[in-house]
């Protein structure tokens, strides 16, 4: 089995080509103009989070160390600094009513963080993973579940072992500085317009494509994500609400299978697209692995029993919401076609056209 936190470690360090985001279209909540002092900010949730914030009229201030797009939100407070380093201390001395922290990877970030902000904030909204969860063999799962441990909690190194636990250590930092005002948020795989890793787009470009698709399964495997934009938006609603806790965002478990993604993208894009469902266990003996090389799928068994049956109805019941699916295929793949040639020429995930030529054949001979 591909690691599927290494996976989600490597596309989740990854930023975004500087531009200016469309508007929010699903949060209406108008109320008191917040002072938002948002730590990143211009990777690929960040962006989302601070146009939504925009929108809706709040007062947005960046900490970054100005590396990653540096001339993106050229109209707001920016404050350059490493937030790893005594740059952190450029915030003392400064009121904001929400901290929303998008950047901090290990514990000593949170820490620091906290120890300059805590007695100047009024909440503190930090963006985790699902990877925190420690055991993944059990069907539906919620923010109850146990999160994974480590023997180093001193660590910075960033590893598919340890993006996950580590996470969950800067969960339980915030905590402790800030009880009972810190929002934390879970999210699964994040998808959507300006995500440079593909680990979604894939397979909208590869209907658009045509011809004969290699598609894992059978179909009926459950799956899980979010638009990046709904998440965004719903950060921005949590804040206004000021909603505290721990919530999994993503769409909720058992919700929908990998056959009503793949048809959705040709019914969406090209009908004329032709789907070939090959066993899990052909798969498997051709080397081709899940999450990688088949993106969002990961078949339901073993170690991963509980994949795509994930709870997040906490967050919905607290306003989650999530745009249709053939909206979420159709702006990705719209997105992905608005990149220059060079950038469209490989796609970051996905299988090679030639290994999934080969397998395509192996499974008709087999078949016949």
């Amino acid at each position: 089995m591909t690691n599927r936190r290494d996976f989600i470690k490597n596309a989740s360090l990854t930023g975004v080509a500087a531009a200016t985001l469309p508007a929010t279209t699903f949060l209406n909540a108008k109320g008191k103009k917040l002072k938002i002092l948002v730590l990143g900010g211009t990777g690929f949730l960040g962006p989302h989070t601070v146009n939504a914030a925009v929108a809706q009229g709040h007062e947005v201030t960046l900490f970054n160390r100005g590396k990653t797009n540096p001339d993106m939100f050229s109209e707001l407070e920016k404050i350059k600094g490493d937030r790893n380093t005594d740059d952190i201390k450029k915030l003392a001395n400064r009121k904001w009513d929400v901290v929303i922290d998008t950047s901090a990877y290990y514990p000593r970030s949170v820490n620091m963080a906290m120890e300059v902000l805590k007695e100047n904030i009024g909440q503190y909204l930090f963006v985790s993973t699902i990877s925190v969860y420690a055991d993944w063999s059990k069907p539906g799962m919620d923010e109850t579940s146990p999160v994974g441990t480590i023997d180093d909690p001193t660590t910075e190194e960033i590893t598919g072992q340890s993006y996950g636990p580590l996470k969950a250590l800067c969960e339980q930092a915030a905590e402790r500085h800030l009880p009972g005002r810190v929002c934390t948020i879970r999210p699964g795989l994040i998808v959507g317009p300006r995500d440079k890793t593909d680990r979604f787009t894939y397979w909208p470009v590869r209907v658009k494509k045509g011809g004969d698709i290699l598609a894992p399964g059978d179909g009926s495997d459950f799956i899980q994500f979010i638009d990046v934009r709904d998440l965004a938006e719903w950060m921005v609603h949590c804040v206004e609400h000021n909603i505290n806790g721990i919530f999994n965002a993503q769409s909720n478990g058992s919700d929908i299978t990998m056959k009503q993604l793949l048809d959705t993208c040709v019914k969406v894009l090209n009908p004329k697209a032709n789907l070939i469902w090959v066993d899990t266990e052909f798969l498997e003996a051709q080397e081709v692995a899940p999450w990688q090389e088949m993106p969002v799928w990961i078949p339901a068994k073993g170690d991963y029993a509980g994949s795509g049956m994930m709870s997040s109805k906490r967050a919905y019941a607290n306003g989650l919401k999530e745009r249709p699916i053939d909206i979420v295929v159709k702006d990705c793949y719209d997105w992905f076609a608005s990149q220059p040639a060079e950038r469209q020429a490989e796609l970051r995930a996905g299988i090679s056209a030639e290994k999934e030529a080969k397998v395509l054949a192996a499974w008709k001979a087999n078949s016949k």
